[in-house]
């Protein structure tokens, strides 16, 4: 086989391997997971990882420590729906509400990050 036909043939096989792997990532992608796996909290110290599925999974944390809003139903708000910047006296604003709700945790539970650098991870 001449040089120019084998670089044809390379390339056209290269081609359609290409396009198996590209239908194959497509039609095989796994599901979405039903709970989220990490949440960005976007903090003005920096953004803060939290990474729900180690909260809930692993340390086998009931919604309801969380998410104390459960006696609405059975649907889970995110905290910013009912914390906001700014929240009347009632409610606490997101920032406020985080910190008292995560640090707490960590302070009861004698574990988790302590420093404000080890949440706020990401500096802006």
């Amino acid at each position: 086989m001449r040089p120019e036909n084998e670089r044809k043939l390379a390339v056209g096989l290269g081609l359609v391997l290409l396009g198996v792997a590209t239908l194959c990532y497509t039609a095989l992608s796994p599901a979405a997971p039903d709970e989220p796996v990490r949440l960005l909290f976007d903090g003005s110290a920096g953004d803060v990882l939290f990474t729900h599925q180690t909260h809930a999974q692993d340390y086998d944390l009931e919604c309801a420590s969380c998410h104390h809003n459960l006696e609405d139903g059975d649907e889970i708000y995110n905290c910013g729906e009912c914390h906001d910047e700014g929240g009347d006296a009632e409610d606490y604003p997101t920032t406020d509400a985080m910190h008292a709700q995560c640090i707490g945790c960590h302070d009861e539970m004698g574990a988790g990050p302590a420093e404000c650098a080890e949440c706020h991870a990401t500096p802006k």
